[in-house]
């Protein structure tokens, strides 16, 4: 399993990349594991404003349906468009072409409360 250094984690398995004010949004190594082959995503939230915790849409894998929260607060700017043919990619490169929203940050400040990977590592009994 790989868990990134550069990136934060939040309690509920998703991943932040940040670049500036924007963000990367995806689902970690560990989630698309538990979860299993994933047949579906659903980001219906592309241009709308959320709030952190708040969910961007859900992932749908064959034995489950989960939604996933924002890391933090922000506005969806795109969604990955590859997921809507293979949304499978999640499972073989969950930390690129894997992730799933891109998001200008409202409180950039919200990311200190977000998992490192050694938090991240040690939730996960690592």
């Amino acid at each position: 399993m790989k868990i990134l250094e550069n990136l934060k984690y939040t309690k509920d398995h998703e991943w932040i990349k940040v670049d500036g004010n924007e963000a990367l949004v995806g689902v970690s190594d560990f989630a698309q594991h538990e979860l299993g082959d994933i047949v579906f995503i659903d980001v219906p939230s592309v241009g709308d404003t959320l709030d952190k915790k708040e969910s961007f849409g859900s992932i749908e894998a064959v034995k489950t349906v989960s939604d996933m929260f924002m890391p933090v607060g922000g506005e969806v700017l795109a969604f990955n468009e590859e997921l809507e043919a293979n949304p499978a990619i999640i499972n073989s490169d969950p930390y690129g072409q894997g992730w799933i929203i891109r998001i200008k940050m409202t409180n950039p400040a919200e990311l200190d409360e977000l998992l490192d990977v050694t938090a991240y590592k040690a939730q996960l009994g690592l």
